[in-house]
């Protein structure tokens, strides 16, 4: 089964063109099962001899360490993909992945902050160090173009266009998407260029990157959620913002503001219009608190 999943994984990157994200997640998904085969089910069969009963005995282990249905969701999507690729390559003759019942996850909104919120983050890192112009600039482009963490941290600074206003984006899949580029985060960036010294001894990948760490290097997405951790704690905002909230935030102010939903998908880069709907209830959930708080008879009482 290793070596399966390990040409499953080549598949992904190869004829896929998945990013280096989701294979990593797909690689820690199919190790989970591995790791129960070894320990609980007196260890690793091949991958012919993987049964349904087999795959709802690793449901029920799930179940029993109490992991969430979102998580178990995509663990169960992973299995069906690996095992319908072992039976394209005739390593298996059926998908036994195919009979399990994927457990319907319950809708969870998305965390977002309000406009006054947003701003308090913004002007959070100081105007007066390269640091600082970096880390506004950072914020300012997550919010002003909705951006994913893994995107922000894989732009160049050729993917600006200062006089047409937009950034060329790499998003999920691979996929290029223009997003504009507001006139705050414009001016944050270009403060932020002028101050930045890139490692001229870098490998060539890391050259031309836009947001860069004290050694002149790409910064990662993990260093973007530390820096974000650290200014959220200077201004008191909810432990549970992250960099993602800034998308949130992004997606549910522009509905507020009137964007239609086919425009802010786009904006976004979802592929399903279902995946950007969550942000409508969001906004009806608003809607419905501000009602409750100032209609004298929203209540129910006399």
């Amino acid at each position: 089964m290793q070596s399966a999943i390990a040409g499953f994984l080549n598949y992904l990157k190869i004829e896929r063109n998945c990013s280096a994200l989701t294979i990593k997640s797909y690689g820690e998904d199919l190790a989970s099962i591995l790791e129960y085969f070894s320990e609980r089910a007196g260890g690793v069969p091949g991958v012919a001899a993987v049964s349904v009963a087999d795959l709802r005995g690793y449901v029920a282990y799930m179940h029993e360490c109490q992991y969430s249905r979102s998580t178990m969701a995509r663990r169960l999507a992973c299995l069906r993909s690996f095992f319908r690729y072992c039976c394209r390559e005739q390593l298996a003759e059926t998908n036994p992945a195919k009979a399990l019942r994927t457990p319907r996850a319950g809708r969870r909104l998305p965390h977002f902050l309000s406009t006054e919120q947003v701003a308090r983050l913004l002007e959070a890192p100081p105007a007066n160090t390269p640091a600082g112009l970096r880390d506004r600039a950072i914020l300012e482009t997550l919010y002003s173009a909705g951006l994913r963490v893994a995107e922000l941290a894989s732009l160049n600074v050729m993917n600006w266009d200062r006089d047409a206003g937009i950034l060329r984006v790499i998003g999920k899949g691979r996929k290029e998407r223009v997003t504009p580029v507001g006139s705050y985060a414009a001016q944050a960036l270009g403060r932020w260029l002028e101050v930045s010294e890139p490692d001229p001894t870098a490998p060539a990948i890391q050259q031309g990157a836009m947001f860069l760490n004290k050694r002149g290097r790409r910064l990662t997405t993990r260093s973007v959620g530390r820096l974000l951790e650290k200014h959220i704690r200077e201004i008191g905002l909810d432990k549970l913002t992250t960099p993602h909230t800034l998308r949130h935030s992004f997606a549910t102010h522009l509905l507020d503001g009137g964007a239609d939903l086919r425009s802010v998908q786009e904006l976004l880069g979802h592929k399903s219009l279902t995946t950007t709907q969550i942000y409508t209830h969001v906004s009806t959930e608003r809607l419905r608190d501000t009602y409750q708080k100032a209609h004298p008879h929203a209540s129910g009482k006399k």
